[in-house]
């Protein structure tokens, strides 16, 4: 009885141990794969133009300022992509 247990003890270790480092991979690859993607293949950056900031109607010290609010609130990973009127 004791060598069964002690087998399927033994067995439980393997299995969990296989499993952390299978995982283990797949996170170290994925980070590495991530900073290659990122390195070699920037997001492209939208640059605003006088057209475009006429067409949303907000003027350009609106737009600073709400930039300026999201960058600090978000600890400058937060980005501005557009900004709607909400009508009550």
């Amino acid at each position: 009885m004791e060598s069964t247990l002690g087998n399927a003890l033994v067995l439980l270790a393997i299995g969990m141990i296989t499993v952390f480092l299978i995982l283990a991979l797949v996170v170290i690859s994925g980070n590495i794969l991530i900073k290659i993607v990122n390195k070699y293949a920037p997001e492209p950056t939208k640059k605003l133009t006088r057209a475009s900031r006429s067409a949303t109607g907000t003027a350009p010290e609106v737009i600073a300022a709400i930039t300026a609010v999201v960058e600090t609130v978000t600890g400058g990973h937060g980005k501005v992509e557009r900004i709607n009127k909400i009508d009550k």
